[in-house]
């Protein structure tokens, strides 16, 4: 068989895995915190035609992916004005638990629950700098706000005075590889061995970072580049099949030699 078809074959599975990215980017466009992602390609090996010479003679068996990589710059801020929506100005996640598990996010539109939990919508604890969850007594203090350093500070509700909640600085992790976080979903990332061995947890000072409350951090996705990267994909995957359509008009053509 003609290695051009089998060369056309994985170009067109590695343009379509290059769609399916493209197509999650865009359907993210509108997603709190969420990173975009992009694919890299590269060659299969070569077979040898030929030694002689001083030069080898090779050619190639088509291609494969490299890499699927997690982009972490920077989404633009959106003001919302609620005090419990928070952003990152700088590097770092939040740090969320659930059933003892922990999760780094940077989507950071919070609630504070009728107990006074700090969590997220789906019900997962906000942990302060020293890994535990932030709680804001409704019984003890009337109204609260959340500073550039993460930390929460309230008025209590005896006399008004302000004081910096026990234990309210929201925590901030810093692993020392973020691209190498492993997507949960629901816009959470986990650990993992690539990503460094723990969180780096402090607080944002520690990060060289700050925090912004009443903001979100938007989508670092660009439609002007995912659309672009999408007729590239389309037609590198209509080249790669017009590279199989040829190669099998040649098998036809060697097929009705003999007549």
């Amino acid at each position: 068989m003609l290695r051009s078809m089998y060369s056309g074959v994985s170009g067109m599975k590695n343009f379509q895995t290059k769609l399916d990215v493209i197509g999650n980017n865009i359907s993210n466009v509108n997603t709190i915190g969420y990173k975009k992602s992009t694919i890299n390609f590269q060659d299969l090996l070569s077979q040898n035609m030929s030694n002689s010479g001083n030069n080898p003679m090779q050619v190639g068996l088509g291609s494969a992916i490299s890499s699927i990589n997690v982009v972490h710059t920077p989404g633009s801020s959106m003001s919302t004005g609620v005090g419990t929506d928070l952003t990152i100005m700088g590097e770092g996640f939040f740090v969320v638990e659930n059933n003892g598990e922990q999760y780094l996010t940077r989507s950071g539109n919070f609630i504070v629950n009728d107990s006074g939990a700090l969590m997220t919508p789906q019900g997962y604890n906000v942990l302060n700098s020293q890994g535990n969850p932030i709680n804001i007594p409704a019984d003890k203090y009337s109204s609260f706000v959340i500073n550039r350093e993460g930390e929460i500070v309230g008025k209590l509700a005896s006399d008004g005075s302000e004081e910096k909640i026990p234990g309210g600085t929201v925590g901030i992790a810093a692993p020392a590889n973020p691209e190498g976080l492993r997507k949960f979903g629901g816009s959470l990332y986990q650990m993992t061995a690539s990503a460094g061995e723990n969180l780096n947890l402090g607080t944002a000072t520690n990060a060289k970072s700050e925090i912004g409350s009443g903001m979100l951090e938007m989508s670092n996705v660009d439609l002007t580049e995912e659309f672009t990267e999408m007729i590239i994909a389309q037609r590198g995957f209509q080249a790669n099949s017009r590279t199989i359509t040829t190669s099998d008009e040649i098998l036809q053509e060697v097929v009705n030699l003999k007549r």
